[in-house]
């Protein structure tokens, strides 16, 4: 019998570990987009969704010509001028934010090299309501390169 309930609360801890780890758009607060910019210091290219863990800029601001930036059309309705003249940087002053992207089908469908340690990266995505909790982003739009991509859907 102890056996028993052991390997049930064994399965239980590993799935409720499992479930905190991926977290649905509905977990953030998509009204308070922010903007982080930096080194990325470790990635996960791979399902669920692509990770990385993003060290930022000690000097972090807002980008002059974020505003500005041209983004690309999204299969989803997506207000990217709205979020990038929204976008603020995070209150909580961690040194590394975790931060995720897409499905890995999804990112190569926007055509995205895999980022690799080291490349300086941007993203907008929103916290946690209230930025509390663990140092996560979900990112809405990624910057390498140069570029923009979209994370919610496929490019349209």
């Amino acid at each position: 019998m102890q056996r028993r309930q052991f390997i049930v609360m064994a399965a239980a801890a590993c799935c409720a570990h499992s479930a905190r780890a991926h977290h649905g758009w509905s977990s953030f607060d998509q009204t308070k987009p922010l903007y982080l910019e930096g080194r990325a210091v470790k990635v996960s290219w791979r399902n669920p969704h692509v990770e990385l863990d993003l060290e930022l800029d000690p000097q972090l601001r807002l980008p002059d010509d974020l505003a500005r930036r041209t983004l690309p059309a999204q299969s989803a309705s997506v207000d990217g001028a709205g979020l990038l003249a929204a976008a603020r940087l995070p209150a909580r002053r961690d040194k590394v934010w975790h931060i995720e992207l897409a499905p890995l089908t999804r990112v190569e469908s926007w055509k995205l090299d895999e980022i690799k340690p080291g490349a300086q990266v941007g993203v907008l995505g929103y916290s946690f309501p209230g930025e509390q909790g663990n140092a996560v982003l979900r990112a809405e739009y990624v910057f390498v390169g140069g570029k923009a991509y979209g994370m919610r859907s496929s490019p349209a």
